[in-house]
């Protein structure tokens, strides 16, 4: 058996950068990496282990007998064990046998670096050199113009395990497969972007991969890490952007993962108050340790960079902010100023945010976060946390709880739509209805709405059209687009069957067509985060429970006049102000034949009347169907 030779990627600056917390790149260093020394092909391999007083790699090429290959541990009190050894190469499975000093616990730990890791239920990391030729130079020379925040940016949010399967084999469909057919699907649906729920391996599928064990990692549910390059590269030949969900909230405590890594706390806060979330049976990193940091900072980076990813979407940042978070009186501890905020953890994803854009300037980060925390998505140097985006939690339980209503009460609940108003420009918010909306007996967004079949189906037509003429970004869950039945099931395919009904084929045409009129409409996203870009008409008429209200864009010529009709009764002569003298032509009708509703409430270019109507000079009167939105702009 080949001994362990000595060997080291890291220079002393690295060293440096690591302990102060400013390496962005250690996944150039840690881990696994397939090398040739003095003429030998093998493997070096580097773990970070303090508080070890031995590490050995153990793996099928030396039968995991611990203490076969024992890797050096640097002099610089930098906690790194390292080696190169002969004769390991690509495909090698292996883990890092680990015994402390801390009671000579031992622990037997995956590669927190590995670039790729066995199928669960198995847990060993392998050796692996994901060599990729990249064909999307000209989406990454021109993704600075789609990702802007005065660009249209429509997500489509999947869970690849159960967006479609292979019906006869029973099985998911592979990361090649979904570059042909996921790809295919989103472009025509005419989404800017799509957006995986985490996609780094996990053990656990009814965690839907939100509890990480490989953090630099494709999940091998569906392929090779080369093959998920392959589908992103096939998104973007395709104009579409690829958001990735990204988990720095919280990991599980499985025995392979980071939990308890070298025998001590590593990786977690070793106050259980700081360190344990009590909500998903999980670990919380320890944000003011250094190392953690870097860690955590270079996983960002390595998607944006190795896998040319298009933005991070980070999940449950409220419970980062907050350390009474889920806690009752007595299980959380002030911070240095008596207050509830996680100091260390803010300070994290401001760092996080500032490198990320330093680095990749033409990405977006989001932030799921669903307090009033000020200025999530404002600059780091105005103080605010430096994300691009936020979900606007708030305008998505507002606006299902508004339409969960029968319309006949709907006239007492014009304040939970009106509402989202006085605040919509206090951050960029991102309009969600995501997975979370449709799973636990909260049903699919269908379900929600109220009626007969008629009218659920017209409520779920007139409530997408309302979301994507209200200010902000856009983001629907997979199976919403076609009026999903049934809540989400992570272990069953979307019921696509349904397609074939014309009330449910009628929403698939109605959200292709919404995305294709966001992208085309300046005024729907040139100032969709700005005060400037809207205007209300009237919200006052609760009676008929009708919102009209203006979106503009940067020339006066692109706005758009919306109607939302919210009550089963059509309007036949409903009379709106308007904002100049002109004629106006219907550019968008919710209850047109192809999206199933009744085709029979369509205007016709109409010249202004000089007719003062709600504080205006000019009005009009038009038709606006049962349960549908109608929208007008200027012509010549």
């Amino acid at each position: 058996m080949a001994e362990v030779i000595a060997h080291s990627l890291f220079t002393d600056f690295d060293i440096d950068l690591f302990k102060g917390g400013k390496h962005y790149k250690l996944y150039e260093k840690f881990g696994s990496h397939i090398m040739t020394l003095d003429g030998v092909e093998g493997t070096y391999f580097a773990v970070w282990a303090p508080s070890a007083k031995m590490v050995s790699v153990v793996g099928d090429f030396n039968f995991w007998i611990e203490g076969e290959h024992k890797l050096n541990v640097r002099w610089d009190a930098s906690g790194i064990w390292e080696g190169f050894i002969p004769n390991v190469g690509k495909g090698s499975t292996y883990k890092y046998k680990i015994q402390s000093h801390h009671n000579d616990i031992k622990t037997e730990k995956a590669d927190p670096y590995a670039r790729r890791c066995e199928h669960p239920p198995n847990t060993a990391s392998i050796v692996w050199d994901p060599e990729y030729k990249w064909n999307d130079k000209d989406w990454m020379s021109s993704r600075k113009s789609h990702n802007a925040i005065d660009a249209p940016y429509s997500v489509y949010e999947v869970h690849l395990g159960s967006w479609k399967k292979h019906v006869e084999e029973g099985r998911y469909l592979s990361y090649v497969e979904l570059a042909e057919e996921l790809v295919s699907y989103v472009k025509d649906m005419n989404f800017t972007h799509v957006e995986f729920m985490p996609i780094m391996e996990f053990p656990y599928d009814p965690s839907w991969g939100y509890q990480l064990t490989g953090y630099f990692a494709p999940t091998s549910r569906f392929g090779y890490p080369e093959e998920f390059k392959l589908m992103v590269d096939t998104f973007h030949q395709n104009g579409i952007g690829v958001i990735l969900d990204w988990v720095p909230s919280h990991f599980p405590e499985d025995a392979h993962g980071l939990g308890f890594f070298d025998g001590t706390h590593l990786y977690e806060h070793p106050d259980k108050r700081k360190g344990y979330h009590p909500d998903w049976k999980s670990l919380i990193f320890n944000y003011g340790r250094n190392e953690v940091k870097s860690f955590l900072i270079s996983n960002a980076l390595f998607w944006l960079e190795e896998y040319h990813a298009d933005g991070l979407r980070v999940d449950a940042v409220a419970s980062m902010l907050f350390l009474d978070y889920s806690r009752d009186d007595g299980e959380w501890e002030p911070n240095q100023f008596g207050g509830r905020e996680n100091l260390e953890a803010i300070a994290f994803l401001k760092e996080m945010n500032e490198a990320v854009y330093a680095s990749y300037p033409d990405v977006q980060t989001i932030a799921e976060e669903s307090t009033s925390f000020p200025m999530v998505s404002r600059p780091t140097f105005l103080g605010g946390l430096g994300f691009g985006m936020k979900w606007m939690m708030g305008w998505m339980h507002d606006t299902l709880q508004y339409f969960s209503k029968e319309p006949i009460y709907r006239k007492y609940h014009q304040n939970d739509l009106t509402f989202s108003m006085t605040y919509a420009f206090t951050e960029n918010f991102m309009l969600p209805l995501s997975h979370d909306e449709v799973v636990y007996g909260k049903h699919s967004i269908l379900g929600r709405m109220p009626g007969d079949e008629w009218q659920r189906f017209s409520n779920l037509r007139l409530l997408y059209s309302y979301m994507f003429t209200h200010p902000g970004t856009k983001l629907l869950f997979q199976g919403a687009e076609f009026g999903q039945g049934e809540e989400w099931n992570f272990q069953e395919s979307l019921d696509w069957h349904l397609l074939q009904y014309k009330v449910h084929k009628g929403v698939q045409e109605l959200v292709k067509d919404l995305n294709k009129f966001y992208r085309n409409e300046p005024a729907l996203h040139q100032k969709q985060f700005s005060a400037e870009g809207f205007e209300w008409i009237d919200y006052n008429d609760a009676e008929n429970s009708v919102l009209v209200y203006i979106r503009k864009g940067i020339k006066e010529k692109d706005d758009v006049i919306v109607i939302c009709n919210m009550t089963p009764v059509s309007l036949d002569n409903y009379r709106i102000g308007l904002p100049r003298k002109g004629r106006l032509k219907e550019v968008f009708n919710s209850d047109l034949k192809k999206y199933n509703g009744t085709g029979q409430y369509r205007n016709k270019i109409s010249a202004s009347e000089k007719k003062k109507w709600q504080f205006r000079e000019q009005s009009l009167e038009i038709a606006i169907p049962p349960l549908g939105m109608v929208a007008f702009k200027y012509v010549k």
